[in-house]
């Protein structure tokens, strides 16, 4: 949605999201350039994240980047659930 500046997708996210998760999320709460890039993130992924609490803790960009990914119980359900994750981490 954030790439291709699309409202309408932001739209869909932020319900989706809000269903997910039991709170509101507005479309304008969906701007993220991701967790390898300086800028726009989403609230939930500022400073709220877990995982990437620990990755800014650790100073590595992503837990792909983390030695201790493989056995980390942070991700571990992530990976668990979204098959594309590990791969999307690991990438460069």
């Amino acid at each position: 949605a954030t790439v291709e500046n699309n409202l309408e997708l932001r739209k869909k996210v932020a319900a989706e999201w809000s269903k997910l998760n039991g709170v509101e999320i507005t479309a304008q709460m969906i701007n993220c350039d991701g967790c390898r890039l300086d800028g726009r993130k989403t609230p939930f992924c500022d400073s709220l994240c877990p995982i990437r609490q620990c990755a800014l803790g650790k100073k590595v960009s992503t837990c792909g980047d983390c030695a201790e990914m493989e056995s980390c119980e942070k991700v571990a359900m992530i990976h668990k659930n979204n098959q594309c994750a590990k791969g999307n981490l690991l990438a460069r």
